[in-house]
């Protein structure tokens, strides 16, 4: 990946041209870096048939590989993200026990605040943008900032679903 700093603007033509899915991922890591910092960042896309999510991006794959599936669906977590449609705010370790599973994992790498961000159209969530850094990183401020570019990448997500939904009816 070109390490010259990437805008906005040309992630929003990155997503419209034929680009790496791939390559637009880490193109949009770059820009959350530079707006508002990650430590870990992953992808997750929404099976709402199943309550499943299936990561397809991470900067962390001996961690966290791409393919790797959870059940979310049923949880608060997954109520508050994937059904309401809302982001969530973790601020410490509390609160990434409440949200998450794997806190065990996510805590031991000196990770203590979460932002999820989902990716929505027409009232269904495609998919989520997980942030995750040093306790007490993200605030409040930031999730105008990652909403913004939730919108301009979730076409990928919702290109995602609705083609495993078409090759499995």
């Amino acid at each position: 990946m070109d390490t010259r700093l990437v805008t906005q603007k040309e992630l929003q033509m990155l997503v419209a041209s034929s680009a790496d899915e791939v390559q637009i991922w880490q193109a949009l890591e770059q820009v959350i870096k530079q707006q508002v910092g990650v430590s870990l960042f992953t992808v997750l896309i929404h099976d709402a048939a199943n309550g499943t999510v299936q990561r397809i991006y991470t900067n962390d794959p001996a961690t966290y590989p791409v393919g790797g599936t959870k059940e979310m669906g049923p949880t608060p977590w997954g109520k508050l993200v994937l059904k309401r449609g809302e982001p969530f705010l973790g601020r410490n370790a509390d609160d990434i026990r409440w949200a998450f599973p794997d806190h065990e994992t996510i805590l031991s790498l000196g990770l203590g605040s979460a932002l999820n961000m989902p990716m929505r159209l027409m009232g269904r969530t495609y998919g989520t943008l997980n942030l995750l850094h040093r306790p007490f990183h993200y605030t409040t401020d930031h999730i105008g900032q990652v909403a913004k570019l939730a919108s301009v990448v979730a076409p990928l997500s919702i290109w995602r679903v609705l083609s495993k939904e078409c090759k499995e009816a």
